[in-house]
């Protein structure tokens, strides 16, 4: 498919957020970061810095603004959890007109306040895998050997799910369309919430974690397995078991990289969506709900 030109907003120009504005704008995309005053002036006048050893070093130029003040093609909502009321404030509805809302959030709670404040049909689930961080304003360190998106939207026609696959896979992005958003969504909490909540709370990475915490490890993935089972959205464990094994030894989670900068942690998004499905199935995880008050007692 060929993908013309497009206006794209990117709320949040963060670790994920700055890595896709700036491949978007490296690839011809007209972009638009939303941000603080801050990160505004410092994208005016300096614009995107990527360092990223699947996509080299680049530069790119992008506009920047406290508040959309006109209807993009896409929106791409970038933020952390714990800052998405407050951030939602810089896009008005009436701003928005008929773009395409794509939240690559962690969790699976987000989409009924984001279908609630913008139009449904506009509203799209969407996950990405990668390991992006925001050093500086405007300063990206991509350290993954991927980054891969992928879209369900049980509201949203299926031609514009294809063409938001279709622009990002343009941009060098892995990118695929499901047709299942329940699915989508638990896939990638089945995978997150393990390696954020254990690697948070005993302070080490991907390799540290599965070898000295293995027993733990297991356990919370037995737990997570059934309540992804109990939504209808069942999760291949062993498969997730084996991309945990597969992972590089020094990679961190984000939310470990939140705690190590003393920022506010995406404690409820990824733990207590997995605590409030388990409760609304009757399924116990006493393992995950303890890591889960561990993890919020450490961040005060």
């Amino acid at each position: 498919m060929t993908v013309p030109r497009s206006t794209v907003a990117v709320l949040g120009p963060g670790g994920v957020g700055g890595l896709i504005a700036a491949l978007l704008a490296r690839a011809g995309h007209r972009v638009v970061c939303l941000a603080g005053p801050g990160t505004v002036e410092t994208l005016r006048a300096d614009g995107l810095h990527l360092a990223s050893r699947r996509y080299g070093d680049s530069h790119a130029e992008v506009e920047a603004d406290t508040e959309l003040r006109e209807a993009p093609d896409l929106l791409f909502v970038t933020v952390k959890e714990t800052a998405l009321a407050a951030a939602l404030e810089r896009v008005p509805a009436a701003a928005l007109g008929d773009a395409l809302v794509v939240p690559l959030l962690n969790g699976v709670d987000h989409l009924v306040p984001l279908r609630e404040r913008y139009p449904a049909d506009q509203v799209t689930a969407a996950t990405i895998r990668v390991e992006s961080t925001r050093v500086a304003p405007g300063r990206i360190e991509h350290t993954s050997p991927f980054a891969a998106v992928e879209l369900a939207g049980r509201t949203v026609p299926a031609e514009r799910l294809d063409h938001t696959a279709a622009l990002l896979r343009g941009a060098g992005f892995g990118a695929a369309v499901r047709s299942d958003e329940t699915a989508l969504l638990w896939d990638k909490l089945a995978l997150l919430a393990p390696m954020a909540l254990l690697t948070t709370r005993h302070a080490a990475p991907v390799g540290e974690m599965r070898e000295r915490h293995r027993e733990q490890l297991l356990a919370v993935l037995r737990e997570i397995g059934e309540v992804a089972a109990a939504v209808g959205a069942p999760v291949d464990m062993d498969q997730v078991l084996g991309f945990l094994d597969a992972a590089p030894p020094g990679m961190k989670s984000s939310m470990q990289r939140d705690a190590e900068a003393g920022r506010p942690l995406e404690t409820d998004a990824i733990g207590g969506s997995v605590l409030r499905a388990a409760e609304r199935h009757g399924v116990p995880v006493p393992v995950t709900a303890e890591l889960v008050a561990e993890v919020a007692a450490r961040a005060g």
